[in-house]
Parts: structure tokens; C-alpha cells; sequence
């Protein structure tokens, strides 16, 4: 157990805020928006490194140094220790993230989770008539 724990510190790092399509380059986007999706979470980005045969472990104490309020973080392990690649379809960790981008968006509860949200959206444009009166 020890040992694992020694050679998680030395796998790659991928917080959420890499793959945040809501995020700017300068708050720590790595991707570019139109293959970033939007706010995913710790949980997604494991259930897809799990998909893609990667090794990974989440650490939801972590928090990313830019913006402490985004909390969590997965490590990944992109190369076996005789150097051969877990996956040969990603070699680095920009192809991982786009990857995982890609899946996340088509992550079962994450489909569930917006159908909903634009119901009400709509429902709630239909009876706003507020606004500024003229003068």
C-alpha cells in the first residue's frame, strides 16, 4: 500500500478547471473551448479514465492553486513503469484531456442532470414580464 501511495505522487495531475469550457485560458483552461465541456466534476473525469483503461485516483482535499474554492483533483498514470503507453491512443496529457472532455459531455448522469434544467429554463422565459418602464 505504501508503495502506491510513494509512486501517486509522481503521476500526472488533471483538475477539473483544465476542461471547464466556463473558464478562460488565464484562470486555467488547457484546452480550447470548442473541446472543453461545461463545469465537470472529479467523479466524471475518473468514470472516463476508467473508460479509457487509465489508471487514475482521485484526491478531493486537493484544491487548484489559482482558484482554492475549486476543490479536487485525479492523478493519472499515462505509462506503465517499462515505458509503454496504458493507452496507445494517448501518448500526453493534452490528448488525455481532450479525451476526457469528449466523454464527459456524454457521461450518463450528466445527460440526465441538464434535461431538466432546460425545461424549467424555458418555463421560466415564457412568463417574465418585468422590465424597465419607459418614461
Amino acid at each position: 500500500m505504501d508503495s502506491e501511495i510513494k509512486n501517486i505522487k509522481k503521476w500526472n495531475i488533471m483538475y477539473p478547471i483544465y476542461i471547464n469550457s466556463k473558464k478562460t485560458i488565464a484562470e486555467g483552461r488547457r484546452i480550447c473551448v470548442t473541446k472543453a465541456c461545461e463545469n465537470p466534476t472529479v467523479t466524471e473525469i475518473s468514470d472516463c479514465c476508467n473508460y479509457l483503461k487509465i489508471p487514475c485516483a482521485i484526491e478531493l482535499d486537493k484544491a487548484y492553486p489559482r482558484d482554492f474554492m475549486q476543490r479536487g483533483r485525479v492523478r493519472v498514470l499515462l505509462k506503465q513503469e517499462d515505458g509503454t503507453l496504458y493507452n496507445p491512443a494517448i501518448s500526453s496529457r493534452k490528448q488525455l484531456m481532450i479525451h476526457v472532455a469528449e466523454l464527459v459531455r456524454r457521461h450518463p448522469n450528466r445527460t440526465k442532470k441538464q434535461e431538466p434544467a432546460s425545461s424549467s429554463a424555458a418555463g421560466s422565459s415564457k412568463s417574465g414580464k418585468g422590465g424597465k418602464k419607459k418614461r
